[in-house]
């Protein structure tokens, strides 16, 4: 399949933090072209590859959740109140259309107040329990269709924009599953022994946790990890000190979090490629998997790739197909060659 329909599949499903079953039953399928693949028992997705009884054990991961609501009640004249699942940003949430998974799919919006009405909030997004969403029935049936608990994500779809770039929901982290299926496909397009034990993750509930890439390097035991996730890309308003460029390539993480001899193989690697590549330098904890996979059991040497993105965390997230294509040669190359020596 192209890369750019696994990336739009993705994108499309739907996945909310703990709720991932969909777009992991979907990504699921996509890996299993190429390697057998499982669900663990907190619905991440896992593949295994390689030689089982390699000394080097590597472990790829990028997590499939993405951000949403969660409903908290539904009110006698059937408004749904909601809290954050993840990082929602409710800046961009009044007024968009969105899909309550009660009992079955709904469709509903959230509601705005009209500005006529609204002069109290003065520009101001509203509270998170200020906020509802009308799924266009009274009290007593929404009640039955909906009960607490239930998941809401955006209703949209993903677009190809001019050029390599794509627009969508859930690109965090759906890119970073994307680079993984294409990386497994590179790796097993190559018809030769991969040299090493290999665990591709597609790890649930990053957005509120990271519990999912915990519970799964804990059980698979790598010698060592790359983590893959989206970063800040420039646009109006970012600090390009605080961000990469789209199409610039993927973005290198270093950090004293994370383990400096990946990070310099990984760059060593994209130069061997002659493919770009660009910093990114953080004083602590990246805010990704990365910093729970380096905790598991004794401790994991671990490194971290992004993908730049723009519009982070709304339902119009732009990332440039080259980059991801990037980012899954490297990938592929740095598990040919076997990783960082000595881990």
């Amino acid at each position: 399949m192209a890369l750019i329909d696994i990336l739009t599949g993705l994108s499309a499903a739907i996945g909310p933090a703990g709720a991932e079953g969909s777009a992991a039953r979907l990504a699921m399928e996509l890996l299993s072209d190429y390697a057998p693949s499982r669900t663990d028992a907190l619905g991440s997705v896992i593949a295994e590859l390689g030689d089982p009884d390699a000394a080097e054990h590597i472990l790829l991961d990028a997590h499939i959740d993405e951000i949403g609501m969660i409903v908290t009640s539904v009110d006698d004249e059937g408004f749904i109140h909601v809290d954050r699942c993840g990082g929602a940003d409710r800046r961009t949430l009044v007024g968009a259309e969105v899909y309550v998974m009660g009992t079955r799919k709904l469709s509903g919006v959230v509601c705005s107040v009209p500005p006529h009405l609204s002069a109290e909030l003065d520009g101001k997004s509203p509270a998170w329990d200020k906020l509802y969403v009308d799924i266009g029935y009274p009290g007593d049936q929404a009640k039955k269709l909906v009960p607490p608990g239930s998941r809401i994500v955006v209703k949209t779809k993903p677009y190809r924009l001019l050029g390599d770039r794509v627009s969508g929901k859930a690109l965090d982290n759906r890119a970073g599953a994307a680079v993984l299926i294409r990386t497994v496909e590179l790796l097993v397009s190559e018809n030769a022994p991969i040299p090493c034990r290999l665990t591709v993750l597609l790890s649930s509930r990053e957005e509120v946790g990271g519990q999912g890439a915990g519970a799964a390097t804990f059980t698979a035991q790598p010698t060592q990890a790359i983590a893959v996730d989206v970063s800040f890309a420039a646009q109006p308003g970012v600090s390009k000190e605080k961000s990469g460029e789209l199409g610039k390539g993927p973005m290198i993480g270093f950090s004293p979090c994370l383990d400096h001899a990946i990070s310099n193989r990984l760059a060593a690697l994209a130069d061997e490629l002659e493919q770009p590549w660009q910093f990114e330098v953080m004083g602590g904890r990246t805010g990704t998997n990365a910093d729970d996979i380096s905790i598991s059991r004794e401790g994991v040497r671990c490194g971290l790739v992004s993908i730049p993105q723009r519009n982070m965390h709304s339902a119009a997230e732009i990332v440039d197909m080259n980059d991801i294509e990037a980012t899954a040669q490297l990938l592929a190359r740095f598990v040919r060659t076997g990783g960082v020596s000595n881990a």
